[in-house]
């Protein structure tokens, strides 16, 4: 109602008609947003910015907020946790990859549906007797996930009644537990899967000092990460964690014009096509990153 007066004004005055973008723009014309600075190629710092954040989510967000007229910086707002508290306080105005968590909802407004998922895969080895078509599969094999690995809540509580799960600090110490065949299978997401097992894969361009410093757990690594070749991914997901745009209750640029927009933008993003080219495009930034800089040549 309150665009429909302005308008009405604006005709009677015999000034100009504001478009209701332009409307609600009067109140918010920059979003401040940050997430998770460890989940490529979703989102991930610059390294060459390390203040600003950059992946899949980021350029989906800037895509979207321009046509909607909005500027957005995506900002380094701290590890995940530090992150969502600038976001809940206001300091921040929106999450770009927020789970769904309803502890959270007295904070945050969530933006459906999710901006992309993030397919959890079961990696094993490819001598492996583990068959897998469903999560009930798993139940009596040993595993390795993340502690990072942010699942939905049903598939949580199914792991912790029905898995056996052994969690590590990241991906790369649950891949070595695969490799060296300490579990049986590891949870890990589709992209972050790849990217990892790939960067492992470059184990054979490492060499050894002469000097005996743990020369045998070196080689026995060495060894098992040769084999990374020998993993597979089953290719249906076992779980489709969904990362939603969130705003805070704090932010001022948390108005219904705003979440209304988003969420139609959310709507349209599937059938566009952006969500993979974005995927793909920053899938590749990423290993181009991972490669070892070469030594500059005398």
């Amino acid at each position: 109602m309150d665009r429909l007066r302005a308008a009405a004004l604006s005709l009677l005055l015999g000034l100009p008609v504001l478009a209701p973008q332009a409307l609600a723009l009067g109140k918010c014309e920059r979003l401040i947003v940050t997430g998770s600075p460890d989940s490529p190629p979703y989102l991930w710092r610059d390294p060459q910015d390390p203040v600003h954040l950059i992946g899949a989510s980021a350029d989906l967000l800037r895509q979207v907020a321009g046509e909607l007229g909005l500027k957005v910086e995506v900002l380094y707002g701290g590890k995940r946790a530090q992150a969502q508290e600038e976001v809940r306080s206001g300091r921040m105005d929106l999450l770009v990859d927020a789970p769904i968590a309803l502890d959270e909802l007295d904070s945050l407004d969530y933006i459906h549906p999710a901006l992309v998922h993030n397919d959890f895969l079961v990696w094993t080895r490819k001598d492996s007797s583990l068959l897998y078509n469903s999560a009930e599969d798993l139940h009596g094999h040993t595993g390795a996930i993340s502690e990072k690995a942010r699942l939905t809540q049903p598939f949580s509580t199914f792991s912790k009644e029905r898995l056996t799960l052994q969690r590590t600090p990241a991906l790369t110490p649950a891949l070595h537990k695969l490799l060296l065949g300490e579990v049986e299978y590891v949870l890990a997401g589709r992209y972050a899967g790849m990217v990892t097992t790939q960067a492992l894969g470059m184990v054979n361009d490492l060499k050894a000092y002469p000097q005996p410093v743990e020369r045998y757990a070196g080689m026995v690594t060495t060894q098992a990460l040769g084999m990374v070749n020998d993993l597979k991914a089953y290719p249906q997901p076992v779980d489709q964690p969904g990362l939603f745009l969130a705003v805070s209750h704090n932010s001022a640029c948390n108005d219904p014009w705003l979440r209304g927009q988003l969420a139609k933008k959310m709507t349209e993003l599937p059938a566009s096509g952006l969500t993979e080219a974005a995927l793909q495009r920053n899938l590749e930034r990423w290993k181009a990153q991972l490669q070892p800089v070469s030594a500059p040549k005398p």
